[in-house]
């Protein structure tokens, strides 16, 4: 009999066939596959617009700002991955290099905002970066090293979605129903073509809109006319719906509001909460369980702790140091390297993410529950060590703020 699992059902609740009926056709997928293929690619939408938005306005839109973050990020994937391979050996094992590389943004920026809410705007902003281009990395892993056989036409056909979608973006279409349909026949297709799914949320969210119709300042003038006609239109008993004048001001601040945020802002707005609450808790439920009858801790596992607890920091840190020792990027003003080492900590909390990639690599194979006892392990003791850290020093002195400014200048 199968053994008592952690945090999970038993897998045969996971394993139930599922199906939705077309006329004659039937997609018929087990709930784990419904989760890991389908609402995943929700959480992989809501990735792409936060990297398009840090590409476009954010800490990644200036080659300045991104450089510390993006060295650290590549240090923070490459020394992982390197301690993994050279401590789970060869044969299937080796599959799963790329386990350690991740980063879960969610909760590595949860645990600084709990431990340190005081932290400089600097050091949050660097590790949402880190993880952000984290997060690119592991999109592109999963796209190039976890693709099953190709099947060409559906590619084609995947292709062609995405073509039309950006000839949308390009016609300045801004209605999002008009990029969410076409982008259930890319998440379609690509499933079908043998490269996972969720990279489907990453395309799509890069052919969401990102500008405005208006300006802040526009929205500003605009808003407080109307607001003024508002109070001018008032009819003595407080109710707008007695007030055409009113309504008429509400739905010009409303449509003002829609043409002074970006499709792209809209969109992740209305799925944070989606991909937040319901469906990283699905995924974390039918993926994290792991049988404890029979368990034992095997290289996997010691490969999976050294790269998350121990690679993750010192590929940050490492990086980071030869970045600012070039003086290719600079320290974050008012931060220091105890507060920066700290979070090179955090960025070894790897769970949702090292889950994903676990299940790519070790599907239907006994390592899959080894890969994730060493994931909740060394995101636990990256965590702790990591909230520690910050904790002792999340403050910059003086002297090392206006070294960080000086150069920031130069």
């Amino acid at each position: 009999m199968p053994g008592p699992h952690w945090f999970a059902p038993e897998p045969a609740f996971w394993h139930t066939e599922v199906g939705l009926v077309f006329g004659d056709g039937v997609a018929r997928m087990s709930l784990l596959h419904w989760v890991n293929d389908a609402l995943l690619t929700i959480f992989f939408l809501v990735v792409g617009l936060e990297i398009k938005r840090e590409f476009t306005t954010g800490s990644l839109a200036s080659r300045r700002s991104a450089a510390l973050p993006i060295a650290a990020a590549i240090g923070g994937m490459a020394i992982p991955a390197t301690i993994y391979v050279l401590t789970s050996g060869a044969g299937v094992a080796a599959r799963g290099w790329a386990i350690p590389m991740a980063t879960d943004i969610a909760f590595a920026l949860g645990a600084l905002a709990m431990v340190a809410p005081r932290a400089p705007t600097g050091l949050k902003v660097f590790l949402a970066a880190l993880a952000i281009v984290d997060d690119i990395g592991g999109v592109l892993v999963i796209a190039l090293f976890y693709a099953g056989p190709i099947a060409w036409h559906a590619v084609e056909m995947a292709g062609l979605c995405l073509l039309f979608l950006i000839a949308l973006n390009h016609l300045h279409v801004r209605w999002l129903p008009f990029y969410l349909l076409p982008g259930l026949a890319l998440w379609f297709f690509v499933h079908e073509s043998g490269i996972h799914s969720t990279i489907a949320g990453v395309l799509l969210a890069f052919a969401i809109p990102a500008r405005t119709r208006i300006n802040a300042s526009e929205y500003s003038a605009r808003t407080r006319d109307l607001l003024d006609q508002f109070d001018r239109t008032e009819t003595g008993d407080l109710l707008v719906l007695t007030s055409k004048g009113q309504q008429d001001a509400i739905f010009a601040i409303e449509r003002a509001s829609e043409q002074a945020t970006a499709p792209l802002l809209r969109l992740e707005h209305g799925l944070h909460g989606l991909s937040a609450f319901i469906i990283m808790p699905l995924f974390a439920l039918s993926n994290a369980g792991v049988a404890l009858h029979g368990l034992f801790v095997d290289r996997v596992t010691l490969a999976v702790v050294l790269g998350l607890a121990v690679g993750k920091p010192l590929g940050i840190m490492g990086a980071t140091f030869v970045a600012t020792r070039t003086r290719l990027a600079a320290l974050p003003t008012g931060v220091n390297w105890m507060a920066l080492h700290g979070c090179a900590w955090l960025a070894g909390i790897g769970f949702t993410m090292s889950l994903f990639i676990a299940t790519l690599a070790f599907e239907g194979t006994p390592l899959l529950d080894s890969a994730k006892v060493g994931i909740l392990a060394g995101s636990a003791l990256a965590g702790i060590v990591g909230a520690i850290v910050v904790r002792l020093g999340p403050h910059a002195t003086r002297d090392e703020s206006e070294n960080a400014v000086a150069v920031n200048k130069a």
